[in-house]
């Protein structure tokens, strides 16, 4: 295994450090246990995300390796079974078992985590004028002081409140009201917190508010941030303000983004 890539010099030099690594193994066992052969392979980790940048850097690794690993293998593992394992790897990074961030890659779309009744996640419908700006500023955030920062008990009504915006997004989505659902995108549990490790967050949503855009966030723990707008026109306008203000160094950038369907795909060479 290699890898290459734009952040590549983030990643460990030992290739059996990486995760990539660790998903061939896991597959590997899998295939054990269905009693099914393992081909030899040899894989090429492009890393073009950024490490511990809120955008789920190792969500892409995971998704990338199982499923290639498993369309080169003629899909032995289900969609339902690889992404189990995704979740797996995701959990021996963070700490914790979570679809959060390999669900919606793998599978494409919105996705909400239910994990019952054997079903991982549900895909919900989300608005195709929809322009995501997402803005790295080139500053990393540990993982461990954006969770320290969050409080460990919270009061009544922010609990509720998360709630009702979740609920309220949720129906939005599904009756097709996308201004209420850009007003339900409010974080409450972790965004009056984890702003402090931002620098300019503040500044960057007051700016994206007043030149028209629906609303602003960070996205996971930070530092990227994302702002929705109903149209390319503003999304331009705040991208150029953020590639200008919010940006620190030369790692960081802005892109204009809208929500990919499709998921994991081939794109290069046939498997």
């Amino acid at each position: 295994m290699k890898a290459e890539g734009n952040f590549v010099a983030k990643l460990p030099s030992d290739p059996k450090q990486n995760i990539v690594y660790d998903c061939w193994k896991v597959f590997a066992r899998e295939l054990k246990n269905k009693g099914s052969e393992l081909l030899p392979v040899a894989m090429t980790l492009q890393k073009n995300m950024p490490i511990g940048s809120g955008l789920g850097s190792s969500a892409c690794s995971i998704v990338a390796a199982l499923d290639a690993l498993n369309q080169f293998h003629t899909n032995p593992l289900s969609e339902t079974e690889l992404l189990a394992l995704m979740g797996e790897m995701e959990g021996q990074i963070s700490g914790g078992i979570h679809y959060d961030n390999v669900a919606p890659c793998y599978l494409g779309g919105v996705q909400l985590m239910v994990e019952e009744l054997d079903i991982i996640s549900q895909s919900i419908p989300s608005f195709e004028n929809w322009y995501w700006v997402m803005a790295y500023p080139g500053i990393n955030v540990s993982t461990a002081a954006a969770r320290e920062i969050l409080p460990a008990q919270y009061r009544r009504q922010d609990v509720i409140a998360h709630g009702r915006h979740l609920a309220g997004f949720i129906h939005a989505s599904y009756s097709n009201q996308p201004q209420l659902a850009a007003k339900m995108i409010r974080d409450v549990v972790a965004e009056p917190y984890r702003q402090r490790l931002l620098p300019g967050f503040p500044e960057a949503r007051d700016y994206a508010a007043t030149a028209g855009a629906l609303t602003t966030g960070i996205s996971g723990s930070g530092p990227t941030l994302f702002t929705i707008c109903d149209s390319l026109e503003v999304a331009e306008r705040v991208k150029a303000w953020l590639a200008t203000n919010y940006v620190q160094n030369d790692d960081g950038f802005v892109h204009i983004c809208q929500i990919d369907q499709k998921g994991s795909k081939i794109t290069g060479s046939n498997l």
